[in-house]
């Protein structure tokens, strides 16, 4: 006998009114109804599904791809989410209390002690300012630098928004060679030429077309927008302004990722400020659009179809986003580092920027002060290393590139440049420019593990590599931990990791294997020690948490 309708939720209707009108709504509409009721009911969801006309099981799809919407109340009426990310781990190994609450992967507060999150804040310490390197013109944290408020009385007494209008007496043609003449590429992770990716969106036929900021830097390790975001705000939507002049857009987005809700605020505040001044209006405005916690989000086009209300699957390329983007419309989607560069190097011109080449790196693990790390891009390992104070708690054993996806190096790469190409030489890449360190008392293939792990996790599942092969290669790397792996195990690897490489969807299962190929190929003697079952490093942790077992039971 079928189960009669569900009766229309007046909540969810009110709701859905809030926002209709406004571009992308799906995701306001549901945060919206989760922060009233602590959860996504029944009722609501089918409402929702109607005013927006989406199949009510494909909605439910969607809401139960990400790890922050509910389905039923949270325990004691409120969500408590611990950080279990590289970083976090190792404080934790070394004793640091963990608070209590469901665990997440990494928030973006690698500067911080263990990192926990409610549904509207951070508990944390503050996390710590921008980091500045001495010895190097400070450019994209100018202003971030300061421990005032970003508002834009103080953001416009160090100069904010003067550069647009200049700008925006500036034929779009002159402002894109001048972006191509600098030779910004993508800050995301990809290296994609700016000047190339905003000409093909300026080319594009369609009355419409979208400003999409990439902000869900989800990566592990990888916290380099915070300070933008939450210091200089109008520093991005000053940049997202001139790129809406230059590419021809009405419209434009910030897509925030669900750990930053500080950020959320600040942004909102900002753009409000903006608005009462007339530098967003009728020609260019600009929304937030949050995040659910979904690290494929941070894919272009699944993160344009998290926008659209679809389960956030990569998207087949071509079409590529900059003639079919958010909405089938053309759509530029830069991240906020990227679009931070743009009134910088119009400021200072093409030819500064292409000398200068300032770059953002975040950096914890076992380093004297993790944080964020303004340098020229191409700056080696080992400068960054000293910037940052040294390593901490023994020699170097390992560092990681963009954050865990980037690959896996040691000692001897302290000579190599950061930058895009240098990394491709050595079997690893920059990405994002997150580097996680690690020093002698740790072991690689515990960090390796883990870190395939959270591949596995986030996975979203649509290709069968990557689905599949993270799996597997989390069980080999399982047996390879704990002593029972054998060489067929290591060939099994090997082989998962150049199939996922060859024809995985999307970046993340192309990636995913560059962390195990450097384990493999540069730390032979530890792989050799794990597989006669006798990792000094392991055994000593093992003893050291035995200890602290016996302890407690005492």
């Amino acid at each position: 006998m079928p189960m009669p309708p569900l009766a229309p939720s007046p909540r969810a209707r009110a709701i859905v009114e809030r926002f209709r009108g406004e571009p992308a709504p799906a995701l306001a509409i549901l945060h919206a109804l989760q922060s009233e009721r602590g959860y996504l009911a029944e009722d609501d969801l089918a409402t929702v599904a109607a005013e927006l006309k989406i199949p009510p099981g494909d909605l439910f799809g969607v809401v139960t791809f990400y790890h922050f919407f509910r389905t039923a109340p949270p325990p004691g009426g409120s969500a408590l989410y611990a950080c279990a990310g590289p970083a976090c781990r190792m404080r934790a190994q070394d004793g640091a209390a963990i608070p209590e609450g469901s665990t997440i992967a990494c928030p973006g507060r690698c500067d911080t002690p263990i990192a926990a999150l409610s549904d509207d804040r951070s508990i944390t310490p503050a996390p710590s300012p921008p980091c500045i390197a001495t010895g190097h013109e400070l450019v994209l944290l100018t202003n971030a630098a300061h421990e005032d408020q970003p508002s834009l009385v103080a953001a416009r007494g160090r100069g904010a928004w003067r550069v647009w209008e200049k700008a925006s007496l500036r034929a779009p043609a002159e402002i894109i060679a001048t972006l191509s003449a600098s030779g910004l590429a993508g800050r995301g992770g990809a290296g994609f030429p700016t000047g190339v990716k905003w000409q093909a969106v300026r080319d594009a036929v369609g009355d419409l077309k979208y400003v999409v900021v990439n902000a869900d830097e989800g990566e592990p390790i990888t916290f380099k927008d915070r300070p933008i975001l939450e210091r200089d705000p109008h520093l991005l939507l000053e940049g997202m302004r001139i790129a809406a002049h230059a590419v021809g857009a009405r419209q434009g987005i910030i897509y925030l990722r669900y750990e930053y809700p500080e950020a959320k605020g600040i942004l909102e505040t900002a753009i409000a400020e903006a608005r009462a001044a007339g530098l967003l209006d009728a020609e260019f405005d600009v929304w937030v659009r949050v995040g659910a916690g979904a690290y494929i989000c941070g894919e272009e086009t699944s993160l344009l179809n998290s926008l659209e209300g679809k389960r956030p699957f990569p998207r087949d390329k071509p079409p590529y986003p900059t003639t079919h983007g958010l909405f089938g419309r053309p759509t530029l989607v830069n991240n906020v580092e990227t679009l931070a560069a743009v009134p910088r190097i119009l400021e200072r011109g093409a030819a500064f920027w292409k000398a200068h080449q300032p770059k953002l790196y975040s950096i914890a693990g076992d380093i004297l002060r993790p944080g964020n790390y303004e340098l020229p891009l191409g700056t080696t390992v080992g400068a960054l290393l000293a910037a940052a104070g040294g390593v901490t708690g023994g020699e170097l054993q390992f560092f990681t590139l963009g954050g865990l996806s980037g690959g896996l190096l040691g000692r001897d790469d302290l000579d190599m440049p950061l930058d895009f190409a240098a990394p491709k030489a050595r079997g690893a890449m920059l990405g994002s420019g997150g580097i996680l360190v690690g020093n002698s008392r740790r072991c690689p293939v515990d960090i390796v593990r883990a870190a395939s792990d959270f591949f596995r996790a986030e996975s979203c599942g649509k290709c069968f590599p990557c689905r599949i092969g993270t799996e597997r290669v989390v069980a080999r790397l399982d047996r390879l931990a704990a002593g029972r792996a054998d060489q067929n195990d290591l060939a099994e690897i090997r082989a998962i990791g150049t199939v996922m490489t060859k024809t995985s969807a999307c970046g993340l299962g192309i990636a995913a294997p560059a962390i195990v190929d450097g384990l493999l190929t540069r730390f032979p003697a530890v792989i050799e020690s794990h597989l006669a079952g006798r990792c000094a490093v392991c055994t000593a942790a093992q003893r050291s948490a035995e200890r602290s077992a016996k302890e407690e039971r005492a």
